[in-house]
């Protein structure tokens, strides 16, 4: 809790964790000047202490009367309030009087119950407890002084602030760096597929209508259909690549997969009459990768020993599968009926390039329509004509990392977002593929502040800081001045 003197002056600001709602206060002495002809020296406030729990306030403090003098029949009442804008609380007087007006007090007893009666020339102790209710979170606490003469009639009224209080939760508040994306001279972009052709024994020609062909032709068409009807994109290349699976001789794949390749290309090319440099092909005579792929992923019988074969380099591709036939004829049996089938096909990959947007409106319009076509560059546009913090504004870095799912940058600007928000496990998620930028190095360390580990967390700064992240000295800095590097020193 921070408190304050009347002249403006910060004393102390211990950290109150998040789980707690207490605090201690103590100020330097407040000088509290007397009036009249009575009062012929200052009275002084000491060791003054504002404490919370749950459901109380604790004020303490010393008023030193020492050097306080009273005529016999004057008294002075000193009355500590506290007040925030319309609200009031009056706590225990202190009647400090002179030798008659004190006797008078103690035989007729017209002091409250809870004043304190004392004579001058000495230091009293005062403490009291009172409700805790909202409005004192910030409550100015002060000290009226009231003096009377005889006949009770009003000598001289004053009052003055002791302190400024402030209960309000002190949690560690970071700067979040975000990195603005570089914009793309050219946005490039890519979308494949894969075609299971099929070809009639032995051969090379297509044939549209034979067998699944209708269906896996019209994956490739639909692809590159979508393209050319976007004024926003512009196909670069169409590149097919074709694969036969290990079984037979391994000339024969490679020239059944070099020439169905090829034919898929020229019909490709034909239905489309594209620039002959935009179309390109090429061929893989046995897919052996795709076969290592699924034997890897399943609980093939002796999986690990097939693998073994399968990377067997320094064997010739028709060898490899003589020995894996050879060894395990069951295992190869199933491979060949239910895995081969799927080893020959022909991936297809459409280049294009999509226009750039410059405008806000018009990308906050494609970002509904079709964020695909967006740039992090022109999200970030977007990002920063929002307010931060506002839904508009996080819903914008959720898009960018859900189009950019590997991007460092998308990712560690969610993070950002995610951090602000306490969502740490989502956090963690993004900052895993955030790279190591020295924003990313930072971004860790507030996470782990967030999960309590200090010590990590400092660990994480220093190495942001000496990578030139200004920032992270200042969260230091916040960690120190909230108690929690201490407490980890503790443990």
């Amino acid at each position: 809790m921070s408190i304050y003197t009347h002249n403006g002056m910060k004393l102390q600001t211990p950290y109150i964790a998040a789980i707690l709602i207490w605090a201690t206060v103590s100020t330097a002495a407040a000088a509290i000047p007397s009036f009249g002809n009575a009062a012929d020296k200052k009275t002084s406030v000491k060791s003054l202490k504002v404490e919370r729990s749950e459901n109380n306030l604790f004020v303490s403090m010393q008023l030193d009367l020492v050097s306080l003098k009273l005529k016999s029949d004057r008294e002075i009442t000193y009355i500590p309030v506290l007040s925030y804008g319309d609200s009031y609380m009056e706590l225990p007087h202190v009647v400090v009087a002179g030798r008659n007006r004190y006797i008078q007090n103690l035989r007729h007893g017209n002091l409250p119950d809870d004043a304190i009666l004392c004579r001058p020339g000495k230091a009293i102790d005062y403490s009291v407890v009172v409700p805790y209710e909202p409005w004192m979170e910030t409550a100015t606490l002060s000290l009226s002084e009231d003096e009377c003469g005889c006949g009770f009639r009003p000598v001289s009224s004053r009052r003055d602030n002791l302190a400024v209080l402030d209960f309000t939760s002190k949690v560690f508040k970071p700067s979040y760096v975000f990195i603005t994306p570089v914009a793309e001279p050219v946005k490039t972009r890519e979308v494949r597929g894969s075609a299971y052709i099929d070809f009639p024994v032995n051969g090379m020609e297509i044939h549209p209508d034979y067998r699944r062909n209708p269906e896996e032709l019209q994956k490739i068409r639909n692809t590159i259909n979508v393209l050319r009807s976007d004024t926003d994109t512009r196909i670069v290349a169409v590149t097919i690549q074709g694969f036969a699976s290990p079984e037979g001789p391994y000339a024969n794949n490679e020239r059944l997969a070099k020439g169905r390749t090829s034919a898929l290309a020229d019909y490709v090319r034909g239905l489309y009459a594209f620039d002959p440099s935009i179309m390109k092909s090429t061929w893989v005579a046995e897919d052996w990768a795709g076969l290592r792929r699924y034997v890897e992923a399943s609980e093939i019988a002796d999986k690990m020993a097939i693998l073994s074969i399968i990377d067997m380099e320094n064997l010739s591709p028709d060898d490899r599968e003589w020995k894996l036939k050879s060894a395990y004829p069951d295992q190869y049996r199933f491979l060949l009926e239910n895995v081969y089938p799927g080893l020959r096909h022909s991936d297809y990959t459409v280049e294009y390039v999509i226009r750039s947007y410059a405008d806000t409106d018009e990308i906050k319009a494609v970002m509904k329509s079709a964020p695909q076509k967006l740039s992090l560059h022109e999200m970030n546009i977007v990002a920063q004509s929002l307010e931060p913090g506002s839904d508009e504004y996080r819903e914008v870095f959720e898009v960018a990392v859900r189009m950019y799912p590997d991007d460092p940058v998308a990712n560690l600007n969610a993070a950002n977002i995610a951090l602000g928000r306490d969502e740490l496990e989502r956090a963690a998620g993004y900052l895993s593929k955030a790279g190591n930028a020295p924003e990313a190095v930072y971004a860790r360390g507030i996470l782990a502040v967030k999960c309590g580990d200090y010590d990590e967390a400092v660990r994480l700064f220093d190495e942001a800081s000496r990578l030139g992240v200004g920032e992270a000295s200042e969260a230091v800095s916040q960690l120190r001045e909230l108690g929690m590097i201490e407490q980890t020193k503790k443990k």
